[in-house]
């Protein structure tokens, strides 16, 4: 079972040591974010946040049972009914449905809380289980992206919003 938290301030600290510690995992199946990313954090977080309060994103931690962070989703791009989602599970939770959960559990945000009507995503082609993800959470590709110089798909998700 996981659960998202809104990202917060007082996430910062635990957030890095996760994006550290799953630097390399991550650079395996998505652009690496760089040094600058890991140096400038304290900034970004806050800028993050800023962009967040004004509605532009709607950012999430994943946490397990013992409250650990395991991962982060997160809707961006929040314009007209529509966002893009991406997610991320660091390695020790990988493979155990954490991921099509929290994707689940964001999905289902996405409707109730922030109103939105349409998701999009990108991955890489070289890595299935989002593909996988993906499609488990009703999400059908739409075509062929560069993602970091990298092949990729795009995918799109209708929503059933509830008036």
């Amino acid at each position: 079972m996981v659960k998202l938290e809104q990202l917060r301030a007082d996430h910062a600290d635990v957030l890095l040591v996760f994006e550290q510690e799953n630097r390399e995992y991550f650079a395996r199946s998505v652009p690496d974010r760089g040094g600058a990313y890991f140096a400038e954090f304290a900034s970004r977080l806050r800028a993050l946040l800023a962009e967040q309060d004004a509605g532009l994103c709607h950012f999430h931690v994943v946490v397990d049972d013992q409250g650990e962070l395991i991962g982060r989703v997160n809707l961006v791009d929040v314009a007209e009914g529509t966002a893009e989602l991406g997610y991320r599970i660091g390695e020790r939770a990988a493979g155990r449905g954490a991921a099509t959960a929290a994707v689940e559990e964001v999905c289902r945000l996405a409707v109730v809380a922030y109103r939105l009507s349409v998701l999009t995503a990108v991955t890489t082609l070289d890595n299935p289980a989002s593909m996988a993800v993906l499609r488990r959470n009703g999400f059908t590709p739409t075509g062929d992206i560069s993602i970091g110089g990298r092949p990729g798909i795009r995918y799109r998700r209708p929503l059933a919003v509830s008036r």
